[in-house]
């Protein structure tokens, strides 16, 4: 059985020494040796605290710019030392190596250095050799040494040392050994992301190290997660914890409003958009795109690309709804919506989004690249007699930005920048157009010269048929059925017309 360790000596080389102070003079006043290198050693013997250089102790010095300092018998023999094998001690004395007791090592900022876009040559020189083994090795031999990894544990081993006498327990020194893995493999899936970006393997790595427990996931019995920095893109300004469901839907409703440039607002349901408008102004835009559905709305999220003012924030908390997203709100609006006590407000700001998205599936996992694309009108192919009006084409385009982050199979009606109805999730498509169709007129629509966009090609001339006789005045589709001639000819008949992307968008 494992006792309690007493801190005798401690080997300490970090980049990052914020909050390190207190942990030197408590091991100093412990009467524990200090083993340090390079700026380290200097920033300890700063602190008026005495120190023992690696080198003194391995009698070799900082070699190569100080790519190898550590790596050396002196070092490791003392730190992965089995303190209950009589041989290991007997050769720690033959070669009067010291038992280290304590490891408090970090490592180089790899991935930092890859984000601010530095060099090739910079990215490579942080990649750390010394500082990875000798977290491994403390953290192999935790039953009888303390590995530290993070400056975020500094505390809690100040802490521990202080309140213990300077000794851990083997259950602290295990939690800190599995922190310190999380750190290994974290470092070591970054540098192979790194390198994985030209002429990639055909593997599938992520690690990410931070989390937020969710107060449950899709259902209440089922716990959930997020892992992710979720305060780099948003700042909550009120409002309860973001739930597992609010997450889906606000990830859906980013990718959504990123496809508009001009002040737009869209509403989202369970992932689907149940209204969205362009206006000149956001006020505008809201109270559009609630008229597609106000009763989908209720409880829906509420997502925005342009500031939120007091007069748009007035209109908006006249109904209930859980998370509202914009990138700016005036100090007025914010007044007003934080009247309402458990409605969600989150300022958006700018991070870049992965492009690769992946789920769990079967006994695996099944990844993608983001459907980035949506085609404008210089990729619509027009293959009817009546060709489409500007404003069609315009509306066309906007119906096809919809349409792409809808559930499929599904129906968009459009006109003049305003979703009017769509048909989403249904096994037919001729489905989805009559369900488009129902919406539009319950809430009092009308479809001539609304324009429709289908997330992919018509298998019959059925749903052309139907479009035409409620109104519609012009279809987009991605083409490539082999009955695309008899959808063209019922255009022709209906004196419609047709553009072709030649790219289908199904969202499942």
């Amino acid at each position: 059985m494992s006792q309690p360790v007493a801190i005798k000596n401690a080997l300490i080389s970090v980049y990052y020494k914020d909050n390190l102070e207190p942990i030197i003079h408590e091991l100093n006043r412990l009467g524990a040796n200090i083993y340090s290198t390079g700026g380290t050693e200097t920033f300890i013997r700063s602190l008026g605290v005495d120190v023992i250089a690696v080198e003194d102790l391995t009698s070799y010095p900082s070699i190569l710019g100080g790519r190898v300092k550590t790596l050396h018998p002196k070092v490791f023999g003392g730190i992965l030392a089995r303190r209950s094998n009589d041989s290991d001690k007997e050769q720690l004395t033959q070669y009067e190596i010291p038992e280290i007791d304590l490891v408090i090592v970090d490592l180089y900022p790899f991935e930092e250095t890859v984000e601010s876009g530095a060099g090739h040559d910079d990215v490579i020189e942080k990649i750390d050799i010394g500082g990875i083994s000798l977290i491994r090795a403390a953290a192999k031999n935790f039953k009888d040494v303390v590995i530290l990894a993070s400056k975020d544990d500094y505390t809690e081993l100040y802490e521990i040392l202080s309140s213990q006498n300077g000794t851990t327990t083997i259950d602290q020194r295990q939690r800190f050994a599995q922190k310190a893995f999380n750190i290994t493999s974290n470092y070591d899936t970054a540098i192979f992301q790194y390198f994985n970006q030209e002429n990639p393997l055909p593997v599938f790595k992520q690690s990410i190290h931070t989390s937020q427990t969710l107060r449950y996931g899709e259902n209440p019995h089922q716990k959930g997660v997020f892992y992710g920095n979720l305060d780099a893109m948003f700042t909550k300004l009120h409002g309860k914890e973001l739930s597992y469901n609010n997450l889906v839907d606000v990830d859906a409703a980013v990718a959504l409003i990123d496809e508009f440039t001009e002040p737009t607002i869209a509403i989202l349901k369970h992932t689907n958009a149940c209204g969205v408008a362009t206006r000149s102004f956001i006020k505008e835009a809201w109270i559009d795109a609630l008229a597609c559905d106000p009763v989908s709305a209720f409880g829906g999220v509420i997502i925005a690309n342009a500031e939120i003012n007091a007069e748009t924030a007035t209109e908006i908390s006249k109904i209930f709804y859980e998370v509202l997203i914009a990138p700016a709100f005036t100090d007025e609006a914010l007044q007003v919506l934080q009247e309402k006590k458990n409605r969600i407000i989150l300022f958006r700001q700018p991070v870049e989004l992965p492009t690769k998205q992946f789920k769990t599936l079967l006994n695996g996992v099944i990844e993608q690249d983001k459907d980035n694309t949506v085609e404008g009108p210089d990729q619509m192919s027009p293959v009817t007699n009546r060709q489409p009006t500007e404003q069609e084409l315009k509306d066309l385009y906007f119906a096809n930005k919809v349409v792409k982050h809808t559930k499929s199979n599904t129906i968009v009606f459009v006109k003049n920048n305003q979703l009017l109805s769509s048909g989403v999730g249904q096994t037919s498509r001729v489905d989805a157009l009559k369900q488009a169709v129902i919406k539009a007129e319950s809430f009092g629509f009308d479809l001539n010269g609304a324009v429709m966009a289908s997330d992919a090609f018509f298998p019959f001339p059925d749903c052309v048929e139907l479009a035409a006789e409620a109104g519609i005045s012009a279809v987009l589709q991605p083409g490539g059925s082999i009955n695309d001639k008899l959808s063209i000819e019922m255009c022709n008949e209906k004196n419609i017309s047709m553009v072709t992307t030649g790219v289908r968008h199904f969202k499942h």
